[in-house]
């Protein structure tokens, strides 16, 4: 029973962080990198998601009960969060 209580709330603090790094990122880019190139290739998103998972390495590493799978996904989160806020910056601009 504790068992399945631990996995849940791990589950949910996974699913947490994953939202959190998405929306974030996403907002991140559609308001402070509106008119960064770089932000628009594609392979920021590769970049970003990367240094995110690289980042959040350590904080798994203090805290034993968030496996390595959690820093993946939000490393992917955060990835996904500035292909997302890049592809409405190039929608809402004028073409040009």
């Amino acid at each position: 029973m504790l068992e399945t209580v631990m996995q849940l709330t791990l589950f949910a603090g996974t699913g947490a962080a994953a939202i959190f790094g998405y929306v974030k990122a996403r907002t991140f880019v559609r308001q402070r990198l509106r008119f960064v190139e770089v932000a628009q290739t594609p392979i920021a998103p590769v970049v970003a998601g990367s240094v995110a998972a690289l980042a959040s390495l350590p904080i798994v590493a203090i805290i034993p009960l968030i496996g390595v799978p959690t820093a993946l996904i939000f490393g992917v989160s955060v990835g996904a969060g500035v292909l997302h806020g890049a592809r409405d910056i190039r929608r809402h601009l004028p073409p040009g």
